[in-house]
């Protein structure tokens, strides 16, 4: 018999490389391609121009209509029924409505307050500016009194606490990332008898805490500032103060021992300060502390082992200070916080038989003295920041597996392919040289 047609070895042949060929690619490509991510879209200013034409549909008062149409700000449509732009809130007065509160964001170049504009919407109780770097306003009376919440971020430019202290009837106060020039903050807190709420941070404020505050107050956030001196003692009388925000300034001194008075505290942040001495006992006295941040100071002696016993603490941040001695809780006390550091505390350990050398505190092991045995490690501390999910380091074990997971599995399929290849084409010639001899 005549040997097989060269056309036909030809297409087998072909037909074992493509074999071949797609086997190989399906054993090296990956089975999952990244993520594309998601589309960016740039922020939509809250403020658009419209048309003063269309402002004869609008139950608000025609002067305030002008008025908003001055400041850019949409009338096309009754401004007190724009609930999805979040800019005006309005009263039911007949037969036109005014304008309570009034919120300015993302302003453009050209957004000009004038007086007579600002005297036009004297019913307003709320004026909040968002992003707004425009040139300092001068309010109306009757303004300044009708006025109960006031705020700038990034905003206006600049601003003097007499400017500010002006604003008498302010329960709720708001500047943040505006330089504020004042000698202090009672030179602005002195005139506001009313305050419920203040917070100026980011302002370039210098001076000292003022020793006498409005006992109403509920919330006080001086942070990013310059302020200096000590926390005087007096704060502690704020019995309403739930959150007290100091962070970021160059106050000294001691923690006033009389701290626990503050028995609504929730949130308490004296971080980045010169702050020395003890952890005062009687911070153990507020039932509902949650949030305890005094790092970066340079706060001394032992932690104290009632800071365990609060049950409302989750976050608890003591890292950067002079802290000496072992430090005093056990695996369930850390486990239940959501954010615990103790790092770059020299002089501080723990004891290795009641605390894993596992978790990552950033401090050495004690030795049999309460000494620390060595340098304390880089690492930082456990907290809900870290990327681990874990409060052990097993990244070595992990970069491993995966190792094998990704190399393993593509040789071995490859061989499998390549074997098998060769016994169908070996079967394919045996059974062409059979009938081509027989």
């Amino acid at each position: 018999m005549e040997p097989p047609p060269l056309l036909l070895l030809t297409l087998l042949h072909l037909l074992l490389l493509l074999l071949l060929s797609s086997t190989t690619f399906s054993a090296t490509t990956p089975t999952s391609l990244p993520p594309t991510p998601p589309p960016t879209h740039s922020p939509t200013p809250t403020t658009t121009p419209t048309s003063p034409s269309s402002s004869s549909s609008s139950s608000l008062d025609p002067k305030q209509v002008r008025a908003l149409q001055s400041l850019n700000i949409p009338t096309s449509k009754d401004p007190c029924t724009q609930l999805h732009s979040n800019t005006t809130l309005c009263d039911a007065a007949k037969p036109f409505r005014h304008l309570l509160s009034l919120t300015l964001a993302n302003c453009s170049d050209d957004v000009a307050l004038s007086f007579t504009a600002l005297k036009s919407l004297s019913t307003l109780q709320s004026l909040h500016f968002l992003n707004c770097p425009i040139a300092p306003i001068h309010i109306p009376s009757d303004l300044v009194s009708s006025l109960h919440s006031f705020s700038a971020v990034s905003s206006l430019r600049r601003l003097t606490g007499v400017w500010l202290a002006r604003l008498q009837n302010l329960t709720d106060l708001t500047v943040s990332y505006v330089q504020v020039i004042a000698s202090g903050p009672f030179v602005i807190l002195g005139n506001l008898k009313k305050l419920r709420s203040v917070t100026i941070s980011h302002a370039n404020l210098t001076g000292n805490i003022p020793k006498y505050l409005n006992l109403n107050l509920t919330h006080i956030d001086f942070s990013g500032n310059k302020l200096h001196g000590r926390i005087p003692s007096s704060v502690t009388l704020l019995e309403n103060l739930e959150s007290l925000n100091l962070s970021s300034n160059t106050l000294s001194g001691e923690i006033p021992t009389s701290f626990g008075d503050l028995i609504s505290l929730t949130n308490v942040s004296l971080s980045s300060n010169s702050l020395s001495g003890l952890i005062p006992e009687s911070i153990s006295a507020i039932p509902g502390l949650v949030h305890l941040d005094l790092s970066s100071n340079q706060l001394n002696g032992s932690i104290p082992k009632f800071l365990s016993d609060m049950k409302s603490l989750k976050h608890l941040n003591l890292a950067n200070n002079n802290f000496q001695g072992v430090v005093p809780f056990n695996v369930s006390f850390i486990s239940k916080l959501e954010v615990f550091k103790i790092s770059r505390n020299s002089n501080l350990c723990y004891n290795h038989s009641v605390l894993s050398s596992k978790l990552k505190l950033g401090i050495a092991p004690c030795d049999k003295h309460g000494l620390p045995m060595s340098p304390p490690p880089a690492k930082e501390d456990s907290s809900a920041d870290d990327s681990s999910d874990s409060d052990y380091d097993d990244s070595d074990e992990d970069s491993s597996s995966q190792s094998d997971h990704h190399h393993g599995p593509s040789k071995v399929v490859l061989g499998v392919a390549i074997g098998l290849s060769s016994i169908v084409f070996l079967i394919i010639f045996l059974i062409l040289l059979s009938k081509w001899c027989g």
